[in-house]
């Protein structure tokens, strides 16, 4: 069973691999780009599942439901997806994401 720790580096590394693929909304229109940083949206999503509550009781300022939510709405409902919206999130709230897992991270031991 995968650690916190390990879980909030799954959803840097994915954040990291947005920020060095995604540079800009044209990259979505693409048919491979808007599928690898829906992965990788996804892989935020389940890595955020699974951090214990009680790290996420430790850390009410963090949107958990945010990346869950969007997570299940990619894999069920893929066809309400748009660009703009993956653009949206990737813009909007992946820094507020990656500060808050950042600051976690440090905390934790390992």
């Amino acid at each position: 069973m995968r650690s916190d720790r390990e879980r909030l580096l799954d959803i840097l590394d994915a954040i990291a691999s947005i920020e060095r693929n995604v540079r800009s909304r044209d990259f979505l229109d693409d048919e491979v780009g808007a599928a690898a940083a829906t992965r990788w949206l996804e892989v935020i999503g389940e890595a955020a599942s699974y951090v214990s509550s009680e790290l996420r009781e430790g850390h009410r300022d963090v949107a958990w439901r945010g990346p869950i939510d969007m997570r299940n709405r990619l894999i069920h409902g893929y066809f309400d997806i748009t660009p703009d919206r993956l653009w949206e999130t990737i813009v909007q709230d992946l820094p507020v994401l990656k500060a808050q897992v950042q600051a976690m991270v440090e905390e934790l031991p390992g």
